[in-house]
């Protein structure tokens, strides 16, 4: 566990008045550090959230933070008068020099926001109702952002969604086998190969660039307490241009089956309608006046496409010895590989009845 580092130090680089009264871990992200720190302001309670942001992941957190200070300013402008508006969007705050952001004496990188009160994020889906608010809320985001001035937002993770080179990466690692593993993932290489078609399936469909977040699970949405509303859209880090479809079929990916993403009893691994209806109806109800014919019509095939592209990327960390996303067990990225690859027959099975929904609307 990492040490505590010193918060009351680093709040005070922040432009918040108050007092400094205690501060703790909070979320479940798994990228940047975050806390949550109280403040007395004359006797008045006040929250902030500080994260550090984690600069290898990341390369260039000053072109990052300037991307995330552009998008909530625009948001901010586009939700000025209408109720909550505060609630509704990030709101940075500044350091005391005027950035966006606090650099350390260690080099480590930090921002603060404004705490969101009476509103939670959800790490697993319970019902409809959520799916459809997440979606709703991503929908929105999406629309606010679609008249963004510019220049073009920076690439924080370039070639995120590129899934062709994905898949390339996938080939490199299967000629090297570099852990001797090619043998033991011999049927999902085998899957892989087979569904190759589906790597231009969005790109080669001419769609507009738009402004995106590329990271559209559940727990990236704060939900009202008293109301279940999708309210605000957080973890910024990945906004930048992209595929709206990309958006939508992570979403997909990520909220339409009820089993966990390294589920190892792959019979409880599959897309539900009704979850997968309730992102359509929330998604379309902010994006449906934005959206081209063909992003509409491609909507069923997105969480395919994104899916299969996160199950080549667990494939190749698997056959390249585990040297990306951190695992817990044996074999834990083929395991996730796996479940990705069933979560795509699922869907293929289930395409025709996704159409019918979609052309429907």
């Amino acid at each position: 566990m990492k040490p505590l580092p010193a918060l009351d130090k680093i709040v005070a680089r922040f432009h918040i008045d108050g007092s400094f009264t205690e501060g703790a871990p909070c979320g479940s992200g798994h990228i940047n550090d975050t806390y949550c720190v109280t403040l007395d302001q004359r006797g008045r309670r006040a929250r902030c959230v500080l994260q550090r942001i984690n600069h290898h992941v990341f390369k260039d957190p000053p072109a990052l933070m300037e991307n995330i200070r552009r998008v909530t300013t625009h948001l901010a402008g586009k939700l000025a008068g209408t109720p909550g508006a505060a609630r509704r969007v990030l709101t940075l705050i500044p350091s005391r020099d005027g950035a966006a952001f606090h650099r350390d004496d260690s080099g480590n990188f930090w921002r603060a926001y404004h705490f969101i009160d009476d509103a939670r994020t959800i790490d697993t889906v319970e019902n409809p109702r959520q799916a459809f608010e997440a979606a709703r809320a991503f929908g929105r985001f999406q629309q606010l952002l679609a008249d963004l001035p510019a220049p073009r937002l920076r690439d924080t993770i370039p070639d995120f969604h590129h899934t062709p080179r994905r898949f390339g990466a996938l080939e490199r690692a299967i000629a090297a086998d570099a852990a001797n593993r090619a043998t033991l993932a011999a049927p999902e290489i085998e899957f892989a190969l087979r569904h190759r078609a589906l790597t231009t399936a969005l790109l080669d469909a001419n769609l507009p660039e738009r402004v995106t977040h590329n990271d559209t699970k559940l727990n990236n949405v704060m939900f009202d307490h008293a109301t279940g509303e999708g309210i605000c859209v957080i973890d910024l880090d990945t906004v930048m241009p992209g595929l709206a479809l990309h958006d939508f079929g992570d979403m997909v990916r990520s909220t339409t089956s009820p089993a966990a993403e390294d589920e190892r009893d792959l019979s409880r691994v599959r897309m539900q309608f009704p979850m997968f209806e309730a992102l359509v109806r929330g998604y379309l109800d902010c994006a449906g006046g934005f959206l081209t014919a063909t992003e509409r019509r491609l909507l069923p095939i997105a969480g395919q496409v994104i899916t299969f592209e996160t199950g080549i990327r667990f494939l190749a960390d698997y056959l390249s010895g585990d040297t990306y996303f951190k695992i817990h067990r044996e074999g834990h990225n083929l395991d996730r590989c796996r479940t990705q690859f069933r979560l795509v027959e699922s869907l293929e099975k289930q395409q025709d009845e996704m159409q019918k929904l979609v052309e429907a609307m």
